[in-house]
């Protein structure tokens, strides 16, 4: 069954509402759902909160977040999230995975365009265009974001994806994923292009050329397209959306608070069932 791939800027406002931390939220349980991948794949992810020096065994929580390079919500959440396990630290150690999800997988995979165009052909006109586009760089900057939607260049994903699933492997998904939202939201650059793709590549210490070859060939394809089904399969519509643990989805991008609030009840659920078996 297909699925909508609805732009953040609409859905992120509607999911806000879904997450009752108290419940660990009308978070959706996908166990067995949200399988598919390396039990052991986010190790090479983002790894936040280290032990402390007396070196006691924290809790580890993982956390795949399903998002796309070319989605405000994404990287507002992605700020809010780090906030998070800023203050975790010593507390719960979390390791992060990105996975691919795409807002537009129609969008022509060699030629990008403004993406305030893009958002006026979507809302209804260049008017609506700009009154999202000022309301989320104005959420983006009390994160310390600067956006820059006027230059933003709308393109297809995939290959970015390619890449991510590439560096995932290497230990640079985490710095690759902060270089291409940058190259998107603050350059102006076009993250469907190649040897875009390979210079910031090589920004985070991969080699361009072998970047280059590899987005030229097909590999990572086939990986990337059981990402986006696994996505579909999990009923994942919206982005960002966290899925802890391979068990709680937690939809939009929170508040930090939030994020803290759900990762904590996460071990607290996870000691209790442990104590009572």
């Amino acid at each position: 069954m297909s699925h909508p791939h609805p732009d953040p800027l609409v859905d992120e406002r509607r999911a806000e509402g879904r997450l009752n931390v108290g419940r660990l939220g009308t978070t959706q349980e996908v166990e067995g759902r949200i399988g598919g991948h390396d039990p052991n794949a986010t190790t090479s992810g983002a790894t936040y909160a280290r032990p402390v020096a007396e070196q006691k065994t924290l809790p580890v929580v993982t956390v795949e977040v399903w998002s796309d390079v070319v989605c405000p919500w994404c990287y507002i959440g992605k700020r809010r999230f780090e906030t998070a396990v800023a203050a975790l630290a010593g507390e719960i150690e979390v390791e992060i995975a990105y996975r691919p999800y795409q807002l537009d997988p129609g969008a022509d995979a060699d030629r990008s365009g403004p993406v305030l165009e893009a958002y006026a052909r979507k809302f209804g006109g260049p008017e609506r265009a700009r009154q999202i586009v000022d309301h989320v760089s104005a959420v983006a900057a009390e994160e310390g974001l600067d956006f820059r939607m006027d230059i933003a260049q709308r393109a297809n994903t995939r290959r970015a994806h390619r890449l991510l699933w590439l560096a995932e492997g290497t230990g640079h998904q985490a710095a690759l994923k902060e270089r291409l939202l940058s190259a998107y939201f603050h350059e102006g650059l076009d993250v469907g292009d190649i040897d875009t793709l390979a210079a910031c590549a090589a920004d985070v210490g991969l080699p361009a050329d072998r970047v280059s070859a590899f987005l030229r060939s097909d590999d990572g394809v086939a990986e990337v397209e059981a990402g986006l089904r696994t996505a579909a399969e999990a009923e994942i519509t919206a982005v960002p959306t966290y899925v802890i643990d391979g068990r709680w989805a937690v939809p939009g991008a929170q508040d930090a608070e939030t994020f803290v609030t759900v990762l904590r009840r996460v071990v607290e659920r996870r000691q209790a069932s442990d104590g009572a078996g």
